[in-house]
């Protein structure tokens, strides 16, 4: 009989960007991400279009973009975020 545990997330430390409407994080993100970017105005609020290796996805203003443990991006809510990252003490990038 196969029996529930209780296991806990490794502390991985990852970088992340808080995705705001604007020039200057606009920028910072693009040079994070290491490519140009593609924001969405057709839709109000503005979306930004991350290829994940699960297909596209989108950020809304606020939104953060995490760089995982293999290169790769993608979107979080701010409250799932907050309720699963705390800030590295780490001065490396």
């Amino acid at each position: 009989m196969t029996m529930v545990e209780k296991y806990r997330k490794k502390p991985v430390v990852i970088e992340a960007i808080q995705f705001l409407d604007d020039a200057e994080t606009i920028s910072e993100i693009s040079e994070f991400a290491g490519c140009d970017i593609r924001i969405d105005y057709s839709v109000n609020p503005p979306v930004l279009k991350i290829d994940t290796p699960d297909g596209t996805m989108t950020a809304s203003p606020g939104d953060y973009v995490i760089k995982g443990v293999k290169g790769e991006f993608y979107p979080c809510k701010p409250d799932v975020f907050e309720a699963t990252y705390e800030k590295a003490d780490i001065a490396e990038r």
